[in-house]
């Protein structure tokens, strides 16, 4: 089999046809016929976001798998170097302090943060010939992934934080106990639960659960499982106390009132959700083959803001209709779906490791990003990978691709 055979074309045509989308699309979102100019110009920043990518993944298909093994350490660390400099150097955009402005050009470390968990994590799981089962070893994972979703939290950006925190399926994969995955949803039921009816009232159930849980229990057993008991009592409260803290003080008002609105507890249509509101009544004008390129009117009447970036799929969902937007997912899931099944080909466990990093960071950010737009997810700033505009994602994605695409080309050597 030739070099070029060996190439995982496959992968790139998917890759080509959703940035083509995303190109047409953001033009499309930009468009005004009172300024065709602006439309020209991010189209033209994107395009060349994209070259660069493209760049990347073209160099990158020259250097040795063994070097991003070798030196993932030392990229993690640059990468949380950049995290913590944004402190000193940073610039505030949409509330955040997620971006280094260089010249004319702002660059958000926070994207390429995410390529650099998943090189550590594959490192840290590659050292072992078999699935870790020592909980010392998964603790060190947990460490290299929540470090950094910390520090993009503190920016705030619980968004990409969140991203970032999906590696935790990666372990899962791997090995990592059920338990994990059970303390995983029951901490989402506890933190949903303390924004819905508060704290107090959180600790009350907490109390009456384990009372109940106790009592039913054989009374020659329940002295043993009582320590147990009070020991998830005192966690579980500490738990829903610092949701409870993070939510008040580390989230914004605006990343408050989203999660508001989307738990029902306020209704604002015309405020702080507007864009959700906007966002639903594009994607539903839409129907079934849409109104045609260029002709959305609500896309064109600048009704959903941030369209090009956050909101691009409500541009899909008006100009292509059902359709188009069935279109897009498909890409998307083909595109997963062929990662996952190069993962799980790999010789390497660390090769293995970054292919499942790489598609479960896929999967969070398609899956948050569409749900954000039909209004099933809070607004928390997340791009539709290789469509939204943004610079800094492109790029992250296209490294995610470019070593991803090596990995296979140099499994089949």
């Amino acid at each position: 089999m030739n070099k070029i055979a060996r190439f995982d074309w496959y992968s790139m045509l998917l890759f080509l046809a959703l940035v083509s989308v995303g190109l047409l699309n953001i033009y499309s979102a930009a468009y005004n016929v009172d300024n065709v100019g602006l439309a020209n110009t991010i189209v033209q920043k994107q395009f060349i976001s994209l070259l660069i990518g493209g760049g990347f993944i073209f160099i990158l298909q020259f250097i040795d798998v063994k070097f991003f093994e070798r030196y993932a350490s030392i990229i993690y660390v640059i990468s949380l170097a950049s995290l913590a400099g944004l402190w000193l150097f940073g610039s505030k955009i949409s509330g955040a302090q997620s971006w280094y402005a260089i010249g004319g050009f702002s660059l958000q470390p926070s994207e390429f943060a995410k390529v650099a968990a998943a090189l550590a994590v594959a490192k840290h799981l590659g050292s072992f010939n078999t699935k870790i089962q020592r909980s010392k070893d998964y603790l060190v994972a947990f460490i290299l992934i929540g470090i950094p979703a910390v520090l993009v939290l503190l920016q705030p950006d619980p968004g990409t934080a969140l991203i970032l925190l999906s590696l935790f399926l990666v372990l899962h994969a791997e090995g990592l106990p059920n338990f994990f995955i059970l303390v995983l949803l029951s901490a989402s039921l506890l933190f949903v639960l303390t924004l819905l009816i508060g704290v107090s009232w959180v600790y009350v159930l907490i109390t009456l659960s384990l009372i109940m849980y106790l009592t039913s229990q054989k009374k020659r057993k329940r002295k043993t499982l009582f320590f147990k008991a009070f020991l998830i009592a005192l966690i579980s409260i500490g738990f829903t106390y610092s949701v409870s803290y993070i939510f008040e003080e580390v989230f914004e008002q605006r990343h408050r009132d989203r999660f508001n609105i989307l738990l029902g507890k306020e209704v604002d249509s015309q405020g702080i959700g507007y864009n959700i509101n906007q966002s639903q009544i594009a994607i539903g004008s839409g129907r079934f083959s849409g109104k045609g390129y260029l002709q959305g009117t609500q896309t064109k009447g600048g009704f959903v803001p941030e369209q090009q970036t956050d909101y691009i799929f409500t541009t899909i969902g008006e100009e292509w209709g059902f359709m188009g937007t069935i279109t897009i997912i498909t890409l998307f899931i083909l595109l997963m779906l062929r990662i996952l099944h190069v993962a799980y080909k790999q010789k390497s466990t660390f090769s293995r490791v970054f292919c499942l990093g790489f598609v479960c960071t896929l999967f969070i950010h398609v899956t948050v990003n569409i749900g954000m737009v039909v209004g099933l997810i809070p607004t928390i700033g997340i791009p539709l990978p290789f469509i939204s505009y943004g610079g800094s994602s492109l790029l992250a994605f296209c490294l995610f691709l470019g070593i991803y695409l090596r990995m296979e080309y140099q499994r089949t050597l």
